[in-house]
């Protein structure tokens, strides 16, 4: 199985890879992963980590991984890749690689990840995976791409990109409760006293619009949303060949 994301984020090559390479940085905004903690290793050989990752909400699941990058590139780009397997009974995948492309631009740089995996259990598995597994783990990764890119573009916090976040979806969760259940309309209609009977029968698509809007209507600018992220590659993506040297390392 396979995923894609890219996002653009106006910043300086160099701060963008120092907050994607960095495990504690990392940990602020990447939604996927609950720890990742270097081990011991020989200077100039892939690096080993073992982690914690969230594959769904409740559910974190420890693993292991070797990962590798190159830095100075002739064309400028920077790559880094990843392998990483759990044998832990409850992870629903038994192995994942994953690289990053950074690709500067003259506004900035395009940061684009391949990611593909390997699900556990079968039939049952691969059903589960296209259903629950395959979404959650796309919208993470756009989400966290973008949290990324408003720290980064207008220094929103990750911790604070949170909070907007959840404001945000209470308030549109308060609309369309409002808006299915017709909460508080009979107060509310009382206010238009002898015009209450035309309001009543305008009511309905007001409620339509409304929810519409809380269901559909852009994010606001500062609050991380997975959309904005690409989903395919405009042209042809190939995986780095510093991830085919990892698979040497298990």
């Amino acid at each position: 199985m396979g995923l894609y994301r890219e996002t653009h984020i106006r910043a300086d090559l160099d701060a963008l890879w120092a907050h994607t390479q960095d495990p504690v940085t990392r940990l602020r905004w990447d939604l996927r992963f609950k720890s990742i903690e270097p081990l011991p290793g020989t200077a100039g050989e892939p690096r080993r980590f073992t982690c914690a990752w969230r594959v769904l909400p409740l559910l974190t699941v420890p693993g292991t991984g070797v990962g590798a990058g190159e830095k100075d590139r002739p064309d400028g780009t920077r790559v880094c890749a990843l392998r990483f397997s759990s044998s832990h009974p409850l992870s629903p995948v038994s192995e994942a690689s994953a690289y990053w492309r950074y690709v500067p631009d003259a506004h900035g740089v395009r940061l684009l990840t391949g990611y593909e995996y390997r699900p556990r259990g079968g039939a049952f598995g691969a059903v589960a995976d296209r259903l629950l597994l395959r979404p959650l783990t796309g919208w993470a990764t756009g989400w966290s791409f973008d949290r990324l890119r408003l720290w980064l573009e207008r220094g929103i916090t990750p911790e604070r990109a949170l909070v907007n976040w959840l404001i945000e979806l209470a308030v549109r969760a308060a609309v369309l409760t409002v808006c299915l259940t017709g909460l508080g309309l009979e107060s509310l209609l009382r206010l238009f006293g002898s015009f209450a009977d035309t309001m009543a029968y305008l009511c309905p698509l007001l409620l339509v619009v409304a929810g519409s809007l809380a269901v559909l209507k852009a994010p606001l600018a500062g609050t991380p949303a997975a959309r904005r992220c690409l989903r395919a590659p405009v042209t042809r993506a190939r995986a780095p060949r510093v991830l085919r040297r990892l698979q040497a390392y298990g």
